[in-house]
């Protein structure tokens, strides 16, 4: 079987952009590729031209094009046309996209398109509550409803979807999965009263409840410290940097005792996130993210939000805490607890990493995939 991946991320030196969904396809095309399927990665809007292979994964960067007119419809025709001419000597059994900006609308292929729901622009402007542009919608609901099938990294984000689209596809979930002998626990020391973000500092992520919360939490408990690791990201309502709108909610004292990291090996956030007491993630959008299976695998301690998504990953009270990211009383009250009880910290993280090997470990996911592919 040989599968395609089209995708505008990966994680990789000579790829533009990672993210969540290029490390989810990640995690997927090296299990397909141990279990000797073929894998073609087509990475669009690259700066050059090259083809590789790394791995046994066959690589294909595919340079942005600008065009005086009508460029997102030509920019579609020459990915078309690119992988149309692999798929006539390589011979792709299926071809999967992301959901992200629909960029498979108006692509005529000669291969069965399966397109892997993420989110789409429409499905976080809805969760955000805020207005998405007639284009982009027009993009997205194109592409699903020309895909020969869709798949979503929730059930939460199916159902969520064919509302926001009005399909009536039907739409198999498969979660993403993650490597518990890449992510496990560490031996090392945890800072005393550390909690820790990671991932992009961005409002959808639930950065600035986080940062009310901690106001609240460091007045009860002053020797509370907070990293964020992350990208700082423009503010979608206010164009400021969201860091700065960050800080504007905290006072001198919560100020200095926050740090913002960037730009660090992925070696080294794994060693921040073995050495935090708490990781706090209380996103307001997600699909299925991969920073929580990372977290759960590592046998973390978490405070998350409570939202949809959240339901078919975490267990309030078991693998964590789950709490309304409106509810910021509630966040620090629950990081307060777990900082003040390292017993049932450390339960719910070793309960955290039993769900993650039982069932969304990478083993356990590539099953689901390789069935589903094979009967597709």
């Amino acid at each position: 079987m040989n599968i395609a991946f089209l995708t505008q991320e990966y994680p990789h030196p000579r790829v533009n952009r990672a993210a969540g969904i290029g490390t989810s396809i990640k995690n997927l095309a090296e299990s397909l590729v141990a279990n000797n399927i073929s894998v073609q990665l087509f990475i669009y809007d690259q700066k050059e031209e090259a083809v590789f292979e790394e791995n046994g994964i066959t690589f294909h960067l595919i340079k942005k094009i600008r065009y005086p007119f009508l460029g997102w419809y030509l920019y579609r025709k020459h990915l078309a046309n690119y992988i149309n001419k692999i798929h006539a000597s390589k011979h792709i059994d299926v071809l999967e996209a992301a959901d992200w900006t629909g960029i498979t609308a108006f692509m005529k292929l000669k291969m069965p398109l399966v397109i892997r729901l993420h989110g789409t622009d429409a499905y976080f402007c809805n969760l955000e509550g805020r207005s998405q542009k007639k284009k982009n919608y027009w993009f997205e609901a194109t592409a699903l409803k020309s895909a020969d099938a869709i798949i979503s990294v929730s059930t939460f984000t199916a159902e969520k979807t064919k509302q926001i689209f009005k399909l009536s596809t039907p739409i198999t979930t498969l979660y993403n999965g993650i490597d518990i002998e890449k992510f496990k626990p560490l031996q090392l020391p945890k800072q005393p009263k550390s909690i820790l973000y990671f991932g992009s500092v961005i409002r959808k992520k639930g950065v600035l409840d986080l940062a009310k919360a901690f106001q609240l939490l460091i007045q009860k408990n002053p020797k509370a410290t907070l990293t964020l690791i992350g990208k700082d990201v423009p503010d979608i309502l206010e164009g400021k940097p969201t860091l700065d709108l960050f800080h504007n909610l905290l006072d001198d004292t919560a100020k200095k005792a926050v740090t913002h990291l960037t730009h660090m090996p992925y070696e080294a956030v794994v060693q921040q996130i073995a050495k935090a007491e708490v990781v706090v993630l209380p996103s307001r959008a997600e699909a299925f993210p991969m920073t929580w299976l990372e977290a759960m695998a590592m046998e973390k301690a978490m405070v998350t939000s409570n939202i949809g998504w959240a339901n078919e990953l975490m267990i309030h009270d078991e693998t964590g805490l789950m709490i309304d990211p409106d509810n910021h009383q509630g966040l620090a009250d629950a990081i307060e607890e777990l900082l003040s009880n390292p017993e049932k910290a450390e339960r719910f993280g070793k309960n955290a990493r039993k769900r993650i090997i039982s069932s969304f470990s990478s083993e356990i996911i590539l099953k689901q995939n390789m069935d589903y592919y094979t009967n597709l």
